[in-house]
């Protein structure tokens, strides 16, 4: 299990995580951008959106550095831009700290399965922390 830091950015986070994987000589990061995650007829993709960074990881000695673009229309503010990633393969520890850290705070997305986990979930804590909670599946870069 690990807690990993997940910075966000507005637009310019692929720029940002190939800055920081030559400051720290890390490994060319792989980058998953939202235009790669399959279509859902429900919610079409917007075209400025397609390009984003959805996610991608840094080890940089020793500690994963996550990083995503902001979707479309999200609120961005420099400075709150960071949330707590709880990683873990234990699935039911998972579910007991989202259950944990929900009382008094407010849930932005569900535990559920989604295509790049089959538990995850994120909130902001009563202390105004936000939290991501993610089912780790054992591949590298994912």
């Amino acid at each position: 299990m690990s807690v990993d830091v997940y910075l966000n950015f507005n637009g310019n986070c692929r720029e940002a995580v190939e800055y920081y994987a030559a400051v720290f000589g890390t490994e060319a990061p792989q980058i998953m951008t939202f235009g790669d995650s399959p279509p859902n007829p429900e919610y079409p993709l917007p075209e400025e959106a397609k390009s984003l960074v959805m996610h991608s990881r840094l080890n940089i000695d020793g500690s994963n550095v996550m990083f995503s673009d902001v979707f479309p229309g999200m609120p961005f503010t420099v400075g709150n831009n960071i949330s707590l990633a709880l990683v873990s393969r234990d699935e039911e520890q998972l579910k007991s700290w989202f259950h944990q850290l929900k009382e008094g705070g407010t849930v932005v997305m569900e535990l559920q399965e989604t295509f790049w986990s089959k538990c995850y979930g994120s909130l902001k804590d009563k202390f105004g922390i936000e939290w991501q909670i993610s089912h780790e599946n054992g591949e590298a870069g994912k």
